[in-house]
């Protein structure tokens, strides 16, 4: 149940950071499978990101919705970090 609900947060999180970054969520102009595997992938690294960022800081906690505020943050970051490469 763990990793499940670890990949859901993980969709939902790359999803809204791809939403609040870009306005639309990633992949708008491939397949639905394509669009669900990035935003997986933005999510899981946005986790970690996150996750990482907010433990430096001292911030925590263990909440569904404390997770999601993570893993969207990094995201967020995640996405910014890739524009500046890209030149966006």
């Amino acid at each position: 149940m763990g990793v499940l609900l670890s990949v859901l947060i993980g969709l939902l999180a790359g999803y809204l950071g791809s939403a609040i970054f870009e306005g639309k969520g990633s992949g708008k102009r491939k397949g639905r499978a394509a669009r669900l595997l990035i935003n997986l992938i933005i999510g899981i690294i946005g986790g970690y990101i996150g996750g990482s960022l907010f433990g430096w800081l001292g911030i925590g906690g263990s909440s569904l919705i404390w997770q999601l505020v993570s893993a969207t943050t990094g995201a967020i970051i995640l996405l910014w970090i890739v524009s500046l490469i890209r030149g966006r």
